[in-house]
């Protein structure tokens, strides 16, 4: 079975984290909330998100520094950061947060509804590259498994040409046969 994508939750308010959880019921998510950039950064450790919505206004490490953690990892740089913040007054907040990697700044209040679409694209751009991935490991087993047959197919036909008669010449020959597809 295929793992469900994630969505990473961060905000230092319990309240704004319920907010997000209900707005993204229903999708095809499993939403992870934690209250801090530290504890963030902690979860991408060991978990794989399709995307982060971050607040950018929190104690100790704010929203700012902890994508431009998240952007340094090779592991997270290409996880997508939607930014939420409470501070709408000041343009330089949504540029700074698009200079340290964000995908899209909202400010509260925000409508549910497209915060929900953009979590929705973001997962199915997810889901796409897990598929991706998915068909690109099969592609390396047959490639794998080709090679096998192919090595083996060279084996039949050495030992064959030692034996002289005439089955092993016409097996020898249905081998290189069967060896090139023809």
């Amino acid at each position: 079975m295929a793992e469900r994508a994630k969505a990473l939750l961060v905000d230092d308010r319990k309240d704004n984290l319920l907010a997000l959880e209900a707005i993204l019921q229903g999708l095809p998510v499993t939403a992870v909330a934690v209250e801090s950039g530290e504890a963030a950064l902690k979860q991408l450790l060991t978990d794989d998100f399709a995307v982060i919505l971050l607040d950018a206004q929190m104690p100790n490490m704010d929203g700012f520094e902890t994508a431009g953690h998240i952007k340094r990892r090779e592991r997270t740089r290409h996880v997508p950061i939607l930014f939420l913040t409470a501070a709408d007054r000041d343009a330089q907040l949504a540029l700074r947060g698009y200079a340290v990697g964000a995908v899209d700044y909202l400010t509260k209040p925000f409508d549910p509804w497209v915060l929900r679409a953009k979590v929705s694209i973001f997962v199915d751009l997810w889901n796409k590259t897990q598929l991706l991935k998915s068909q690109a490991e099969a592609s390396r087993e047959r490639e794998a498994q080709w090679q096998r047959l192919t090595d083996t197919v060279d084996e039949a036909a050495r030992a064959l040409r030692g034996g002289g008669d005439e089955a092993a010449a016409e097996a020898l020959a249905l081998l290189e046969k069967a060896r090139w597809g023809s």
